[in-house]
This record gives structure tokens, sequence and C-alpha cells, in this order.
């Protein structure tokens, strides 16, 4: 399955150790960090896919061309990633130019873009989360689904978590298959095989494949970088 990791050139969104305040730390597609984890992974580099993680610059023109690969992953920089002090309006305009530039190419009506927090900036979560396994799941954050099939207005009730991403990816383009660190050779500290989950929804269920694609919405105040 074709794949990229698309690093936005600049420093890290976050402090490590769970530190409130730090010195920036560099951050590109050729240096290995919190937001740049693959450079790390032994698989990435057993398989020589070092080369699928790209700067950013390189994700507007593929997305125009209709030459993204299947699955591409886009992390931002610390100016505009929404973490205080950066402001919020400064990453809505960058993610908005992100979304335009995959609405104005030739992909367009067979895409589904996950738009994904990794924390929440508000009060914190009243809800406990539930118990799946050792690790567990954490508080609730934000995701959008923005798709020409996408349901319209959908709210989805699941449970779900950024495993549901994973397991998305691999029903589409895999089969279902996914990767068991008991089976495939390459072991990992997961408890389980997180996709497996019972008490984990389906993605699946914010599409509409039966209805008539909906048209790109080209937003305006966007940022190309």
């Amino acid at each position: 399955m074709p794949w990229a990791y698309y690093v936005f050139q600049g420093t890290e969104p976050d402090c490590r150790n769970d530190a409130a305040t730090c010195d920036p730390v560099k951050q590109d597609a050729k240096t290995p960090g919190l937001w740049n984890p693959l450079l790390y992974f032994d698989t990435v580099k057993q398989d020589g896919e070092q080369g699928n993680i790209k700067p950013l610059s390189g994700f507007y023109d593929a997305a125009r061309n209709g030459t993204l690969p299947a699955v591409s992953w886009v992390a931002p920089t610390d100016k505009v990633s929404e973490h205080g002090p950066a402001k919020i309006s400064t990453g809505q305009a960058y993610v908005a130019g992100l979304v335009n530039a995959v609405m104005s190419g030739p992909d367009w009506d067979s895409t589904a873009i996950f738009l994904s927090w990794d924390d929440w900036g508000g009060f914190y979560d009243h809800e406990t989360p539930p118990v799946v396994d050792n690790n567990g799941y954490g508080l609730r954050v934000p995701g959008l689904v923005i798709s020409p099939y996408a349901k319209k207005g959908y709210i989805d009730h699941q449970v779900l978590s950024h495993d549901a991403y994973f397991k998305f990816i691999e029903d589409d383009f895999l089969g279902g298959e996914r990767i068991d660190p008991a089976t495939d050779g390459r072991p990992d500290p997961r408890p389980d095989v997180r996709e497996n989950n019972p008490q984990l929804g389906d993605l699946a269920k914010s599409f509409d494949f039966n209805q008539a694609p909906l048209p790109p919405l080209i937003l305006p105040n966007a940022t190309t970088y």
C-alpha cells in the first residue's frame, strides 16, 4: 500500500516529557522527533521506506496533481499546531489550505480526509474513558470526516479512538489484515491488536457510498505553505 508522511519543517508543537514550556526543538522530514517518529521505527528502516517521510512542500502539488499516495499523513509545525501560544486561527487557515488542495485535485471523488486532534484545549473531560485493555483510552478529542461520501450533518456516537483510523485503512486497503505482534515476527509492546477490540467502532459508518458525491467546497482565507 503506497503511503507518505508529510512533515512541516520548523519546530515541534509540543514539549517533551510533558513539560509546560521548553526551548524550540527542530523538526523536519529528515530528523526523528516527537512529531516525526517513523524515522525511529525499525520496520520503516528494514523495509527501506525512509523516503516515504517527506517535506510538507511536496504535499500541495501532489494533491492537486492526483499523485498523493493511497494513505497520506500530515504533521504540523508549532506555529500552525493550535498549541499555545500559536493562534487557533493560524492553524485553521493551514488546515483549510491542505483540504482545499485535495479538493482541487482529480482524486477528490475517491477521498476521505480525517482531521484529528491529539488533545483538547477546553475543560477536562467529565466522561470516564472506557476500559479496553491495559493501555485503555484517554480523554475525548475532536475528529472530523471530510469526504464527498461523508454523511451530511452526521454525529458519530460510537466509541472510537485513534485506532479506528488504522482499522479503516486496513479494512479499505488491506482486506482487514492486522499487524499482530504475536505473529508478524516484529514484536511490539502493545497488549493486543487494538483494531480488533470489540468496543472500537467502525468509521465506515460515517459514510454513505450510495449518495451522490458532494462537490468540493473551497474555503476562503486558507493558507498554503
